[in-house]
């Protein structure tokens, strides 16, 4: 009998209570236990049936067993009852149930069943928000638990506290912490508890999402939600809903939001959670508001239901649902009742996410008041907590990753610096919205061999892809094994820590003293509603110009790269050459009225240095003709710009790399050999990843003449073919330093993919962030026949002493179609 019962905890504590349930109604139908066994299995038989979403048939088994529990197990039975009373949200209940049993568990030698109380009491603390306490009871439970032999099951409680301790460091914004947390419990989880992995992923899935990175998030989830049927856990089933709710909002899709929060609220109203029904309720009234429906109703339903929330013990969703109630108050016109609601402080230990969504809601009063000061105070406040949050990140996928509260304060403030028109406040704001990873040092983590391993790994499953497609066929199986990797490597990134260190903001004036030396003028785009904006800066006057519709730009600039690439290095018949060279020139014209041409009065002859947003970012501006000739350089924010012109950098050996499967690339990396004799050159057999990393460490120029490959979807893996695999994006983040100077004579290897804020990744932006002050990259296809001419001609005239900006548009100005872009210093 009392194996049974304990191949049923077995089987609940490894995630899967209907096989628990299972077995212990097996054992009860045998008629053979003591009445104290039978207490002990009704117990545990409530459990599997909360995990289950049967709550009501969970207490009923409680109140049989409590006709027959002897005296010494009470204590036992009370432990069971609290955590059914904490899976249907009743949590001042369960507390008080959880105490009690705590302390006359002190009283006797049952240290492993105190250990698995205080893991309970702990999880129940972290989910009404008393961090520190959770960490307590989960720390001592740890303790104790580790100071156990296997024997009493300690392994997995251990792991399950090390778990909690990991939901709470989500917070508490410490995200890589959490991550590693994670990762020791899965370890244990995936020997004795292969349902609770399922657990984690929804877990993982949140530290994500608050990490600003909601469709890895999303993927998370759905790991989870594959398996929630054959698993049957009810209430984590719907926890995930929520979640995924929370997703799609961060994503910017309300209505999906709202669907899934539905969905959750249903599922917790079945199993009669009423507390967490609130919750989910709580998403349903934020994605209404950000939908803009209902805006009265939201701000009234969400102030009930920060008072019900308040007195069911949910003080950090309390303050979120109130914190909605005064927005959507604002939003109505009703700044009273918004004072009201935001009447009070943030509370300590509040999670980010709480002390955030005050700011804003603080600076939307403000800006609907009219009050600028408070407006801009508010939400400098805000964005000077999340660079905080962000600075404890080494990984630059979660430093480019912003909340959507971030990037609401940043509109706010921004929106109140348009307002107020002055050109440094203007100048400011944008500082403050954009490109705010580049503020942070690089962090390179040497790689441990399993890491290692998986490159390696990723390497030959990339070079198998790659060799398919120039057969004219796919390799589905190697795909698919090298996004699993490509996956893995990522993920292990987001475990580390930032330095915690961040470079200054560069001033406006110190902007327009650089500018002056350079002799160019800067243009910042911005988009602000329905509008296309740019300031132009220069050495003495800053203006702030409106220019066409962006929906109609971007899409311009997303049709003519689709032209350029059908049109690059292919033998055409002659009427197709035509429409598509006809295209071209529309898409070009497009952008000439609603971009160029209201800069052009402003911005004169002067050399342009433009600071994109969105689709912008992968213009080829030197089609344009008004700029052909002309030196431009893009960078992604001022201080980066200026950083990069100030810094100083001895000068180093020349690098020359020629990839495979490229006609031409070979003829064009000795034309450069011949005007840098003592550059070092690897071609054909030596062009391998290992010599080319070995060299470009010691380079202060390198240029690779080979395949490049932009991956939208996972753009850490961007890379360059070389004769035994890529070299990726990846392996540039990994590198101690970068050259100087790199030319990339590749297809649309300067593309980015441009997060909220105007966050960058890619190849270009790996070398940008690594260290790099030039590159020069194409954000289209490459006709390599025509880029070795274009390529000497560049690199002669750097050798004259031509700065690289003027180099390039020397070198491309007799070459129609060239989408080289220089992007960072152009000199």
């Amino acid at each position: 009998m009392r194996t049974l019962h304990e191949r049923a905890i077995e089987e609940i504590n490894s995630g899967r209570p209907a096989v628990g349930a299972r077995r212990l109604r097996d054992a009860l139908r045998l008629g053979e236990a003591t009445p104290s066994q039978t207490a002990r299995m009704l117990g545990t038989l409530a459990a599997a049936e909360v995990a289950r979403g049967n709550t009501g048939r969970a207490l009923e088994l409680l109140d049989d067993a409590e006709q027959v529990v002897s005296a010494d197990d009470r204590h036992l039975l009370l432990s069971q009852r609290a955590l059914v009373l904490l899976m249907t949200g009743r949590l001042d209940d369960a507390l008080a149930l959880f105490d009690d049993t705590i302390q006359r568990l002190r009283r006797t030698d049952q240290r492993a069943a105190l250990a698995r109380v205080l893991l309970n009491r702990g999880m129940l603390h972290q989910i009404a928000g008393r961090v520190r306490l959770a960490l307590a009871d989960l720390d001592l439970c740890a303790r104790i638990g580790g100071s156990l032999g296997p024997d009493d099951g300690m392994p997995r409680t251990v792991a399950k506290a090390v778990h909690g301790r990991g939901q709470c460091r989500v917070l508490t914004g410490d995200i890589p912490g959490a991550l590693r947390d994670f990762d020791i419990a899965a370890e244990v989880y995936a020997a004795q508890g292969q349902g609770m992995l399922a657990v984690l992923a929804g877990d993982r899935a949140r530290a994500l999402l608050a990490a600003g990175l909601p469709s890895e998030a999303a993927t998370e989830l759905d790991t989870f939600l594959r398996q929630v049927p054959e698993l049957r856990m009810g209430h984590e089933h719907a926890e995930a809903e929520l979640t995924m709710a929370r997703a799609k909002l961060a994503a910017g899709d309300p209505s999906e939001a709202r669907r899934w929060a539905a969905r959750a609220r249903l599922h917790f109203r079945r199993r009669r959670n009423d507390t967490w029904a609130g919750v989910a309720e709580l998403a349903v009234l934020r994605a209404d508001f950000t939908a803009g429906r209902g805006t009265v109703r939201v701000a009234r339903a969400a102030s009930r239901l920060a008072g019900r929330l308040r007195s069911l013990g949910l003080r950090n969703d309390a303050d979120e649902a109130a914190l909605l109630s005064a927005r959507a108050h604002t939003a109505c016109g009703r700044a009273d009742l918004a004072r009201a609601e935001l009447a009070g402080r943030d509370r300590p230990g509040a999670p980010l996410a709480t002390r955030l969504l005050r700011r804003l809601a603080l600076a939307e009063l403000g800006a609907a008041e009219g009050d600028q000061r408070r407006t801009f105070a508010e939400a400098r406040t805000g964005l000077e907590l999340l660079r905080e949050h962000r600075a404890r990140f080494g990984s630059l996928d979660l430093q480019t990753g912003t909340t959507s509260l971030g990037g609401e304060l940043a509109r706010v403030g921004l929106a109140a610096a348009l307002d107020n028109g002055r050109p440094e406040v203007v100048y400011r704001w944008l500082e403050r919205s954009r490109a705010q990873a580049f503020r942070f040092p690089p962090v390179r983590t040497p790689a441990d061999e399993q890491t290692v391993d998986a490159v390696a790994e990723l390497r030959a499953a990339a070079r198998e892809v790659r060799t398919a497609e120039l057969r004219g066929s796919h390799d589905l199986d190697a795909l698919r094994r090298a996004r699993q990797i490509e996956r893995e490597i990522r993920a292990k990134g987001w475990r580390t820590d930032g330095s915690g260190e961040r470079h200054a903001e560069v001033g406006f004036a110190e902007v327009k003293a650089e500018l002056a030396d350079a002799g160019s003028a800067m243009v910042v785009f911005l988009t602000h509603g329905d509008r296309l904006l740019a300031q132009v800066i220069g050495d003495r006057q800053a203006d702030l110009l409106g220019l066409g519709d962006p929906g109609t730009v971007f899409e311009a600039i997303a049709r003519l790269r689709s032209d350029l690439d059908a049109a690059c290095g292919r033998s055409l018949p002659a009427t197709i050459e035509r429409v598509i060279h006809t295209s071209i020139r529309r898409q070009l014209a497009i952008v000439t009225d609603h971009v160029l041409t209201p800069l052009l009065a402003v911005v004169g002859d002067r050399d342009l240095v433009l600071v994109p947003t969105g689709a912008l970012s992968a213009m080829p501006w030197s089609l344009l003709d008004a700029l052909r000739g002309r030196p431009v350089t893009v960078t992604p924010s001022p201080s980066a710009w200026v950083a990069a012109k100030r810094a100083v950098r001895p000068t180093g050996p020349v690098l020359l790399v020629s990839g495979p499967n490229l006609e031409h690339s070979s003829d064009e990396v000795h034309r450069l050999a011949r005007i840098y004799p003592d550059s070092t050159v690897l071609d054909g057999a030596d062009a391998t990843v290992a010599n080319t990393l070995h060299a470009v460490n010691r380079s202060g120029l390198a240029h690779f003449a080979s395949h490049g490959h932009h991956e939208q979807e996972n753009v850490l893996f961007s890379r360059l073919d070389l004769v035994d695999g890529p070299l990726m994006a990846h392996d540039v983040h990994q590198l101690a330093a970068v050259p100087d100077h790199v030319v990339l004579s590749s297809c649309d290897i300067g593309q980015a993919v441009v997060r909220t804020g105007d966050e960058i990744l890619g190849f270009t932006a790996a070398l940008l962030y690594s260290g790099s002050r030039t590159v020069v990259s194409s954000v289209a296809r490459v006709d390599d026949h025509a880029a070795v001419d274009v390529m000497t001609s560049y690199h002669h005239a750097l050798t004259r002493g031509v700065p690289p900006g003027k180099a390039l548009a020397d070198a491309t100005e007799a070459e129609w179609l060239m989408p080289f872009v220089c992007h960072g210093w152009g000199g």
